[in-house]
Formats: C-alpha cells, sequence, structure tokens
C-alpha cells in the first residue's frame, strides 16, 4: 500500500478549523470561569478548601457579613474572555456553540485518519517510540533538531505529542466536560464520580485546558525553530517544496481573519446580546433541550455523601410582607396555583404535605460552577398536577418568587424572579417542591418558605421564595419573554440541562 501524502488536504483544512475553534473555546471557557474563580478536587466546595483561586476576593463558611456566590463572580476583559465582563450566559452560549463544530470537525478528521492511512504517521505501533521521543527531546535541549521517523513527516517527539493532544487529550475534554452536566450526572450519577465528582472532573477540564495552551505555544516555538517559511509551506499548500512566500502570506492573512473574527464576535455579543443569545441559541437550545428530556434523575446519595457546606446564590427578599411571614414561620403562606388549568386552588403548607411526600438527596448544580449534596423534602410536583389538572394546551409550569431584584441584587436589573420550567419536567422523578432541607425546615437563605427542585437541571431553574405558580400555553408574554429572569436579564440558555 502507498504512503499517504504527508499533509493531505484534510490535514490543513482541520488544522485552520481547529485554531479557530481553539481560541473559542478556551475564551468563553475562561468566560465561564470568571463567574466561579475557584477550583476543587472534591465536592461541596467549601470556602478556603479550593486548590486554585484566581481572584483576590476570599469568603469564609462562618462569615459575620452575609454573601452571596454571584459576589464570587470576577469581571475579566473581553480580551481574554469571551465575551467578557461578567457575561456567563453568553460566555456558555459560545462555548457550547463551538463544541458542536469542534467535535464534528474532530470526527471527519479521525474518519479521514484512518480510512486514507494517514494514522500511521500518528499512532505509535512500537514500544521504542518512548525511548526515541525522549532522545528526540534531548536533541532539541542541545538546540539541534533531531531526524524525522524513516518514512514519516514527524521525529518521534512530534508523533507521541500529536497522539496524546488528537486520541488522549480531546476526548478527556469532551468526557469530562459531560460530567459536568447535571442532566449526565443526574441520570448517571457514577459517571462524575469516574473523575472524583463534579469538581474533580472541572478540574481535569481546565488542566486539560492549560495543556492544550501548552500544547500550542511549544507547538508554535517549534515551528519557528524548524523554520517558518518551509513549516508555513507543509500546512497551508500541503508540501515543503511549495511556494514558501505564497504560503507564508496566505498563512498570515489566515490568522489575521481568525484575530479580527473573534474581534468581531466579541464586539457583537457585547452590543447585541438579545440578538446573539437568540442566534447561538438555534444551535444550542434543541441540544440542550434533547438532554432535559431524555434523562430522569436517578440519583439516590446517601446522608454520609451530604456536603457539610451548601453555597447560596441570592439574598432573601427583603419587602416587609416577607420579614413579616418569616418571623410568623409562615403560618398563613398560602400558595395560590392557576392558569390553564382545571381546579385553580389555594394551599397553605399544611394543605401542600397531605398531597403527598418524598425525601431525595440529590446533587444541587449551579450555572456558577460550584455544587452541593444535600437532603430535600416536599410534595412531588405530579401531586399538585393531579390536583390542578392542567389543560393539554399546557406548555410551562411558570414559578413566581417574592425577590424583587431591583432590591436584592440591583447592577442594574429589575422586576421579580420567576422561571418557566417545560411541563414535561414537571412529572419527572425527583421534580419537587421543596419545605425541609437536610432534616429540618428549609432555612430562610435556601428559599422558605417552597422551593423547586428539578434535578437533572441547573440551579437557576430551582426558583426560590415561590409565592406563586401558573401554567402557560406561551411564556414570551412573562418578563422579557425568555422564558425566565435569568435568560431575561443575564442571557442565560432557557434549556438548562449543561
Amino acid at each position: 500500500m502507498p504512503q499517504p501524502p504527508h499533509f493531505p488536504w484534510f490535514v490543513i483544512v482541520t488544522h485552520a478549523l481547529n485554531i479557530f475553534f481553539l481560541l473559542m473555546l478556551g475564551r468563553s471557557g475562561i468566560e465561564v470561569l470568571s463567574s466561579f474563580p475557584k477550583l476543587y478536587w472534591s465536592d461541596g466546595c467549601p470556602p478556603g478548601r479550593e486548590w486554585a483561586r484566581f481572584s483576590k476576593r476570599a469568603y469564609g463558611g462562618d462569615s459575620r457579613r452575609p454573601w452571596i456566590t454571584l459576589d464570587e463572580e470576577e469581571s475579566w476583559n473581553p480580551v481574554v474572555a469571551m465575551p467578557g465582563r461578567k457575561n456567563l450566559g453568553l460566555g456558555r452560549h459560545w462555548h457550547f456553540l463551538t463544541i458542536h463544530f469542534w467535535i464534528a470537525t474532530g470526527i471527519v478528521y479521525v474518519t479521514l485518519v484512518f480510512t486514507s492511512g494517514y494514522w500511521v504517521y500518528l499512532v505509535p505501533t512500537s514500544w521504542s517510540i518512548f525511548p526515541n521521543a525522549v532522545e528526540a527531546i534531548g536533541t532539541y535541549l542541545q538546540f539541534e533538531l533531531p531526524a524525522k521517523l524513516p518514512g514519516e513527516p514527524f521525529n518521534a517527539a512530534q508523533k507521541l505529542a500529536y497522539f496524546g493532544v488528537v486520541f488522549v487529550l480531546a476526548p478527556l475534554q469532551i468526557a469530562s466536560g459531560a460530567a459536568m452536566s447535571p442532566s449526565v450526572i443526574g441520570r448517571f450519577p457514577w459517571y462524575a464520580t469516574l473523575f472524583g465528582g463534579k469538581q474533580g472532573a472541572r478540574s481535569v477540564h481546565f488542566l486539560g485546558m492549560l495543556a492544550f495552551v501548552g500544547f500550542v505555544v511549544l507547538h508554535t516555538a517549534m515551528v519557528v525553530i524548524h523554520g517558518l517559511p518551509k513549516e508555513f509551506a507543509k500546512i497551508v499548500l500541503g508540501s515543503e517544496e511549495a511556494n514558501r512566500p505564497l504560503a507564508v502570506a496566505i498563512g498570515t492573512i489566515g490568522l489575521v481573519l481568525i484575530g479580527l473574527v473573534h474581534v468581531g464576535l466579541t464586539v457583537f455579543a457585547r452590543l447585541r446580546p438579545r440578538s446573539a443569545q437568540h442566534l447561538l441559541g438555534y444551535v444550542v437550545a434543541p441540544f440542550e433541550g434533547l438532554l432535559s428530556r431524555m434523562f430522569t434523575s436517578h440519583q439516590n446519595y446517601s446522608r454520609r455523601d451530604i456536603s457539610g457546606y451548601h453555597r447560596v446564590n441570592g439574598y432573601p427578599p427583603v419587602d416587609p410582607e416577607y420579614e413579616r411571614m418569616a418571623a410568623d414561620g409562615f403560618r398563613d403562606y398560602r400558595l395560590p396555583v392557576g392558569g390553564l388549568v382545571e381546579n385553580p386552588v389555594s394551599l397553605s403548607l399544611d394543605e401542600l404535605r397531605e398531597l403527598g411526600w418524598e425525601t431525595q438527596i440529590t446533587n444541587h448544580n449551579c450555572i456558577q460552577g460550584w455544587n452541593s449534596i444535600a437532603e430535600w423534602s416536599g410534595v412531588p410536583i405530579g401531586r399538585l398536577l393531579d390536583l390542578v389538572k392542567p389543560k393539554p394546551e399546557v406548555t410551562h409550569m411558570v414559578l413566581y418568587s417574592m425577590d424583587d431584584k431591583g432590591l436584592t441584587e440591583g447592577e442594574g436589573r429589575y422586576g421579580h424572579f420567576y422561571e418557566a420550567v417545560p411541563i414535561f419536567l414537571t412529572r419527572r422523578t425527583q421534580s419537587l417542591l421543596a419545605l425541609e432541607m437536610n432534616g429540618g425546615p428549609l432555612p430562610i437563605e435556601h428559599g422558605a418558605p417552597l422551593r423547586a427542585r428539578f434535578e437533572t437541571q441547573l440551579g437557576f431553574k430551582m426558583a426560590k421564595w415561590v409565592k406563586a405558580i401558573e401554567f402557560v400555553d406561551d411564556v414570551s408574554t412573562i418578563g422579557m419573554g425568555q422564558g425566565g429572569y435569568r435568560e431575561d436579564q443575564l442571557y442565560y440558555a432557557n434549556s438548562a440541562g449543561i
């Protein structure tokens, strides 16, 4: 069988695409990290126990001053983060959009690698590759260029590095990314344990990003050392014998264009965030929605798994009526449930309890990146649906909160918190209206008197301090019409399975 060309067309094309996609993934990943710039090896994320912190802000679990995890968020420069300046929602959109195309590029590349025979240049077939790679590295350290493997385009160190990036590092990034999805780890709780838990996966994912950065820096240095015009000729025109000045010109123009596209997309996202949310959502939302539909929570943690510290996101309501009810133990609290239902009701906490009672120990996953395991007890939402009987045209259950974000959050945002949840999620296993946490009354900071639990979704979907529930056939007339307060104000996706 004849040897395949050293630099076939598919290697040239996918190489260019990878430059663009990896830069997008890295910058958008940094934006996601900025929302919770701390890394842990174990779940629970107790303050002060992180192994890495990219912030000067420090908060303690025993702090006398109340604080929430949004206080830990950093505002990083758009030159580094995509799109920068506290834009977690759009950063996630860019990240998940790019993943689709990066994985598709990888599948095409690997398929062509094996069908074309190019794999012989990437896959080691002898253990001698390791001592040969060490020898090649030693030659570099002596400021000399090592010889290529016989009949191949790379030396042993290069071949081993490319094999590691393509067949080890890239799959590891995909696998660790999946281990951070609440839908995936809700359905398969064992999967995250392969990484030591969600936080272990998050740390592995971050280290994988650093490995990619290190590879790119070293790879670029090797291109310069081996001779920039010659290397450009290989990867741009497919042969070191090609027109080198032309290859350098085309390659330079290509890199400049990639930079300009990044600048343009960043400016677009920052100036037209709603348009960016909608355009990116056309690709991202169907995938996130599919995950939510496919997976039902199968979590069954034990009490010994309960986290010693459970972070808080969102300050409690500050209006006098809520404070009065809280001081009275919520004895006169009533939950109105209406909208497109056959039997609208208004229920006290005792009447809610009479509908049924379940307890579950599950993993709470915040969109910022932290997670904690806790025990939740309350009314299965399916029991409430049996009572009120939503009409066939209902598409969402809307949870309205007593939390006026103009008072508790500020930063130019306003309005009461609400979340619209697809009706199919409301009858899922472990969909709960929680009244208790960890064996006691639901604490005020965690949503008393009532909060929602949807265990394959991110935490922002689980509205706290619930004051009313409405069943609707359209969410476009509620709030700003995006399906929730965070979706309205911070451009989050309205599907929350990743």
